[in-house]
């Protein structure tokens, strides 16, 4: 998946990539896609029930060599 702007939380431990993102989202236009780089493995978790609670669409969330790659969609 293409993303508009990244974010990089790696090494990152909870809550900081939630943290983070919140503070990012806000500099990312409604509708665009902010990827989140984190190795925390609760941001799996985290990361929806923060979707849920802000409006925003969590669109993908996958794994690639000890990373973890989250696409969200701002919405509000």
């Amino acid at each position: 998946m293409k993303a508009d702007e990244t974010l990089d939380c790696y090494g990152l431990m909870c809550p900081m990539p939630i943290f983070k993102t919140s503070v990012k989202i806000k500099d990312v236009e409604i509708g665009k896609i902010l990827e989140v780089v984190a190795t925390d493995e609760g941001i799996k978790k985290d990361i929806a029930s923060w979707c849920n609670t802000t409006g925003n669409e969590l669109l993908e969330i996958c794994e690639e060599d000890g990373e973890i790659h989250v696409f969200i969609r701002r919405l509000k």
